[in-house]
């Protein structure tokens, strides 16, 4: 199995939620299903904007487990922003195939545990 290139342009300093927010984001290429499932609440929300909207563990790790057929070639990661309850993290990640991808996914975490309760994902194709 080819493993993804990955780049991280963001600094996350001593932000623990912003550390997290980094291994959550690599942990899609990486295929690390088991830490995904791990901080995420039991009745999760995923709503990828303009595709569709998962709800749960078990929905989201069907959908973990379609991705895994993408193969992804170059995964960057450029911004992470966190604030409260809140977070967000941008960039890009090219395919295998070559077709490249921006996206920004806004979080919001359960109480103030690493654990996320709300996704959204805006992804467009660049080239």
């Amino acid at each position: 199995m080819k493993m993804t290139k990955i780049k991280i342009k963001t600094d996350c300093g001593n932000s623990p939620k912003r550390e997290f927010l980094k291994k959550f984001n690599i942990a899609f290429p990486d295929g690390d299903t088991d830490f995904i499932i791990q901080h995420i609440s039991e009745n999760i929300r995923w709503e990828m904007v303009g595709h569709k909207t998962l709800t749960g563990k078990d929905e989201i790790l069907k959908e973990l487990d379609e991705g895994k057929k993408l193969a992804m070639a170059e995964f960057e990661l450029s911004t992470i922003i966190t604030h409260g309850k809140e977070g967000s993290a941008s960039g890009q990640f090219t395919l295998e195939n070559g077709k490249t991808f921006a996206f920004c996914d806004v979080y919001k975490f359960k109480g103030t545990k690493s654990i996320i309760e709300e996704m959204q994902s805006f992804v467009i194709e660049t080239k």
